[in-house]
């Protein structure tokens, strides 16, 4: 049980009138937030994706809900709950809102509600915190200077072939989430876009008791998994497409402009950096054309 007041003693401020979006574990209890358990225990008004697992998490820590409103908000009554919440905000109070788990409004409910509070003028403030996509990319060992979040793939038809092959491209780390009943499925379809090479890492039940993290090629993770779907929370990530290599009628052609309104150095410069290409052998390239 953890004590959601300061080490001095007191109790946490009452928060400002606003909306707080609440970042929440995505397993582990005890990876929330002290400003997360302050604002639970002090925001005037709960919201939550689902009332049971936020009771069930304050519970865990011992934080009192007492006689606050506990407000469920999801996608499925989004029209009918908002307007109370926005309501309590007109009203001068501080709600606070949290999806099942992780941060709010990624691959999870709140942006309309974050839209409308916006828009009525309300203060809209975040309580950071864990995130299962952030969280997948830091154990994965896939490059993290440049990444894209895609959330859940379409299910099925011409907008999912559409959406795998658009990633599949990607100059970044792709993160997204899938149902553990399609992840063979995505694993069958992906070597069509991506080539059966292409490194793959599933993040299954992160931070949790079966926390498993599986790293290899697309084909390499096809055969491991088997004919058993994975069960939990799935997170994969696609490594980024590979430098395309420059065709040679393409360097050829591209030398050729340069060369009619630049010095030799010049346009090997510009079309090695346009390119991707070692300047050295776009020069030794220039020169060829330039004697032929």
């Amino acid at each position: 049980m953890t004590d959601p007041r300061p080490a001095t003693g007191r109790p946490p401020p009452k928060p400002a009138p606003g909306l707080y979006f609440v970042a929440t574990p995505i397993g582990a209890a005890r990876d929330i937030t002290l400003r997360a358990l302050d604002l639970l225990a002090t925001a005037d008004v709960l919201a939550a994706e689902d009332t049971r697992t936020l009771r069930h998490l304050m519970e865990i820590h011992g934080v009192p809900l007492g006689d606050r409103p506990l407000v469920a908000y999801h996608d499925h009554n989004g029209e009918q709950a908002r307007p109370r919440l926005l309501a309590a905000l007109a009203a001068g109070r501080s709600v606070a809102y949290t999806s099942e788990a992780g941060t709010p409004l990624v691959a999870d409910p709140g942006y309309q509600l974050g839209r409308a509070a916006i828009a009525a003028g309300y203060a809209v403030h975040t309580a950071p915190g864990p995130s299962a996509a952030i969280a997948a990319l830091t154990v994965s060992g896939l490059p993290s200077d440049r990444f894209l979040f895609v959330g859940f793939p379409p299910q099925s038809g011409e907008a999912r072939r559409k959406f795998l092959a658009g990633i599949a491209r990607s100059d970044a780390t792709a993160i997204l989430y899938e149902s553990p009943k399609r992840v063979r499925k995505l694993l069958d379809e992906l070597p069509e876009h991506t080539g059966g090479e292409r490194q793959i890492v599933i993040c299954r039940e992160l931070t949790k008791r079966f926390e498993e993290v599986l790293r290899g090629t697309v084909q390499e993770l096809r055969d491991r998994i088997g004919d058993q779907d994975p069960k939990g929370e799935i997170v994969v990530l696609i490594d980024r497409a590979p430098a395309e290599t420059a065709r040679a009628e393409d360097l050829e052609t591209a030398l050729r402009q340069a060369l009619r309104d630049h010095r030799v150095k010049e346009a090997a410069a510009m079309v090695a950096e346009a390119l991707g290409l070692p300047r050295r052998e776009v020069y030794q390239r220039a020169l060829q054309l330039i004697g032929e």
